[in-house]
C-alpha cells in the first residue's frame, strides 16, 4: 500500500479506529459531544469532545474574548458534564498549553496528572502541555 498525506481524511481514520476498538472491548456511549452557545444570531463560543470508556474527553473549548469571564466557559463544561454523565460517564479530562486555560480548568475541579514539556533546548522553548482530570460531579 503507498502512503499520502490526506487531509480532511480525521474523521475516516477516527471513525475506523473506534469501530475496530467497539468490537473488541466495551466503552459505553462512545460519541461525539458538541455544544455552542450564541449571542443572537452570533456564535460566541463552543465545546467539542468525545466519551468513551466511562471519560468524557474534552478537545476544544473557545469563548470569544468579549464573552469571557461571565460564566460562559463554565457553562459549556458543566453542560459537557451533564451529557456526559448521561452516557454513563464518571470523569472527564483534557490537555492544554494555555497557562491560562490550566487555572480555568483547575478552577472547575480538574487536577493535574502529567505534563510535558519542552527543554530550553527544543522548539518551541520551554513549551509545556498539562494533563489534567477530575471526576463528574
Amino acid at each position: 500500500p503507498s502512503i499520502v498525506s490526506a487531509p480532511g481524511q480525521e474523521d475516516w481514520v477516527e471513525q475506523a479506529l473506534l469501530a475496530e476498538l467497539r468490537a473488541a472491548a466495551p466503552q459505553g456511549v462512545n460519541d461525539r459531544v458538541t455544544l455552542i452557545a450564541q449571542d443572537g444570531l452570533h456564535l460566541v463560543g463552543g465545546l467539542h469532545g468525545a466519551t468513551s470508556y466511562g471519560w468524557l474527553l474534552i478537545k476544544t473549548l473557545w469563548v470569544d474574548p468579549a464573552h469571557r469571564g461571565c460564566g460562559l466557559g463554565r457553562r459549556l463544561v458543566e453542560q459537557a458534564f451533564a451529557e456526559a454523565r448521561q452516557r454513563g460517564c464518571h470523569s472527564a479530562w483534557l490537555d492544554t498549553s494555555n497557562p491560562a486555560a490550566a487555572r480555568f480548568y483547575q478552577g472547575l475541579g480538574f487536577e493535574p496528572f502529567g505534563r510535558l514539556a519542552n527543554t530550553l533546548t527544543q522548539s518551541p522553548s520551554g513549551h509545556c502541555r498539562w494533563f489534567l482530570r477530575r471526576a463528574l460531579p
